[in-house]
């Protein structure tokens, strides 16, 4: 009788080891973003909040408003809300000291930052998808609330419009979180900045070009007043710049500098 006799040690993989995907990052990275109760608490709160903008601009309205201005209601919430998870969306590595697992997983930051920047988009395109189905809502029940016909009109363009500023806003607070790498700085800053430059540049009479050309909300504001002609979309070419592009940019670089620890 012969016994079969067992290899010691450990065993060895065979073949290339594939890095995962950028697809399979992104899909890891949309996880995140509702897997902690932070997360899952913010998006109860922000489609709560869409909601009661479109209710209560449908039952307190005098004129009957169009999908048009539904969904300018309901991106008020939104766009106000939603880029808090993509600040979670990044500064949580640090806040749930994950980035040394997720850095050792896949060694190329840039990959990682990637993937966030690409889940941050999705969500920013679901968000304008769900407002713009609770705005159809609003307006298949306007005859049975108000005394107003449905109006249905919404221009392409207008619409592309809204993806366009919903997409930098939800970039804006990945940028912050990238820069700052701590969600109660991050989340205060991304707030706080803005309205101060607003008020400044409100206030000062010599600095009226200056809230044309730099600040984020005096840019977008023609979105909703008619669409953007070419002037108007430089100026929100500068702002998004200045609000995006610049701490994205300086954000990109700290992280692939920053110590894992």
């Amino acid at each position: 009788m012969s016994a079969a006799t067992l290899e010691s040690g450990p065993r060895r993989l065979t073949g290339p080891v594939t890095a995962p995907s950028l697809l399979r990052l992104t899909r890891v990275e949309l996880r995140k973003s509702c897997d902690t109760r932070a997360g899952r608490w913010l998006l109860a709160v922000i489609a709560l909040a869409a909601v009661a903008t479109v209710a209560l601009a449908l039952f307190t309205g005098h004129d009957p408003l169009s999908l048009s201005d539904h969904l300018e209601f309901a991106q008020l919430a939104t766009s106000l809300l939603l880029p808090v998870l993509g600040i979670l969306l990044v500064t949580s590595e640090w806040s749930q000291r994950t980035a040394m697992t997720t850095f050792t997983l896949v060694p190329r930051r840039s990959r990682v930052l990637t993937a966030k920047v690409l889940a941050a988009s999705v969500l920013a395109l679901l968000g304008v998808a769900a407002t713009l189905v609770t705005s159809a809502v609003a307006v298949v029940l306007t005859p049975v609330v108000t005394d107003g016909a449905q109006d249905w009109s919404l221009g392409a363009a207008e619409l592309g419009q809204v993806v366009l500023l919903q997409l930098v806003y939800v970039l804006s607070g990945v940028a912050f979180g990238m820069l700052l790498l701590s969600s109660p700085l991050a989340i205060v800053l991304y707030f706080v900045l803005p309205t101060v430059f607003t008020i400044l540049v409100s206030t000062v009479g010599a600095l009226d070009w200056v809230a044309d050309w730099l600040d984020l909300t005096t840019a977008s504001a023609p979105v909703f007043d008619g669409g953007l002609d070419a002037q108007g979309w430089l100026q929100l070419a500068t702002a998004t710049a200045l609000w995006l592009g610049l701490p994205m940019a300086l954000g990109w670089l700290r992280v692939h500098r920053a110590e894992i620890s």
